[in-house]
């Protein structure tokens, strides 16, 4: 028989996980372009807060997309955050 293994659950270090990558330049201009996209979907009506939805950028920003309303669409938080940023996003009835 083989010895059953157990997990030890590590607290998660946030102030360390800021300090290292969140508080980043690179990564502070690039919340704030996800925040400007979620802030001009909730002016335009597509979205509200606590609506369990996100805005998803077709062309990520990472691939040089931008915020115009045509690379933005909004998806449900489950399947935005499937794709893991692959075009098309989880395929239907799975």
């Amino acid at each position: 028989m083989a010895a059953k293994k157990t997990k030890t659950k590590t607290k998660r270090n946030y102030k360390k996980e800021y300090a290292n990558y969140h508080s980043k330049p690179e990564q502070k201009k690039k919340r704030a372009q996800r925040n400007t996209a979620r802030r001009q979907a909730e002016k335009d009506g597509r979205v509200r807060k606590g609506d369990g939805k996100d805005v998803d950028h077709k062309e990520p920003l990472r691939n040089g997309g931008s915020n115009k309303k045509s690379n933005t669409r909004v998806r449900s938080r489950s399947a935005n955050r499937a794709d893991n940023g692959k075009k098309g996003g989880r395929k239907k009835g799975k």
